[in-house]
């Protein structure tokens, strides 16, 4: 018997590396062939190891094409690995953290459809007036730097359909048409944040920098509201990096089935917060 099949070790390797082949696969799936090519064994090893995932199912095969891909079981087990990191927890010290340095209100925003949600807020010691108010609040995406940062890196289908059916329902936030609108997604992307000094609440000024998850999607946007005389040209450039430096640590840790991203309204308040 040779040492494929004898090292222990080295089966959880090899099977660890037949499960990363696939995730690299076209989504159809892959031959048995191509998954021993890649990953440096014999055809019958590899299919021994195949067999034995989808036995678990961990791995299934097409009837028809016989090409492999990964199961629904392993994708169940993929969302309950970051139970205990959720979203919500895992961004409330950065938000209490830059409250406290940067003397503003935090927002931590996600997307619900075609609406932004303000999932949690820190309170800083200026008052201040926001598009989605308290926690539990909503704005369409769009209105507000948060929910424009969010839009804005959107795939682009996606962004279309929402731009499509919010624009009826945000003109009267000063969005006058499809031009305008795409005109500011645009600089959203190229500058990598969004922020306004001025805008409908009379006063106020607003930055946001998006949230991605590992794969490069947008999960969320951290956002900031405070005074327009504490946004100024001088600021602005700092508060820029300082939210994009905690944004992008975030997004190494965020967990992309954490139920908040896809029923935003059912996150657990905190103890003294009222949703």
């Amino acid at each position: 018997m040779s040492n494929e099949t004898t090292l222990p070790a080295n089966g959880v390797q090899r099977t660890f590396a037949v499960l990363r082949a696939l995730a690299a696969a076209p989504a159809q799936g892959t031959r048995v062939t191509q998954i021993a090519k890649d990953i440096g064994l014999t055809q019958g090893t590899t299919h021994r190891l195949l067999q034995s995932l989808v036995n678990e199912g961990m791995v299934e095969q097409d009837e028809r094409s016989k090409l492999y891909r990964l199961g629904m079981d392993l994708f169940s087990l993929a969302a309950r690995a970051g139970n205990g990191w959720d979203l919500r927890a895992l961004c409330r010290p950065v938000l209490l953290r830059l409250c406290g340095s940067l003397g503003d209100t935090m927002f931590l925003l996600v997307r619900s459809r075609f609406d932004a949600v303000c999932v949690d807020r820190v309170d800083g010691p200026f008052p201040i007036r926001a598009f989605t108010g308290d926690i539990g609040g909503r704005v369409a995406l769009g209105v507000g730097q948060g929910a424009l940062a969010i839009l804005a890196f959107l795939p682009e289908a996606e962004r279309d359909e929402v731009i499509r059916y919010n624009l009826p329902r945000i003109r009267e936030f000063g969005v006058f048409d499809e031009v305008y609108l795409r005109t500011e997604i645009e600089r959203v992307r190229q500058n990598g944040y969004a922020a306004r000094n001025a805008g409908l609440l009379d006063g106020m000024a607003g930055l946001a920098v998006p949230i991605f998850d590992g794969s490069g999607q947008i999960v969320a946007a951290l956002s900031i509201g405070t005074l327009t005389s504490r946004l100024s040209d001088d600021r602005l450039p700092t508060v820029v990096q300082i939210l994009k430096r905690e944004a992008d640590a975030l997004s190494k840790r965020i967990n992309p089935f954490d139920p908040a991203l896809r029923r935003p309204m059912h996150v657990p308040s905190v103890a003294g917060e009222s949703t």
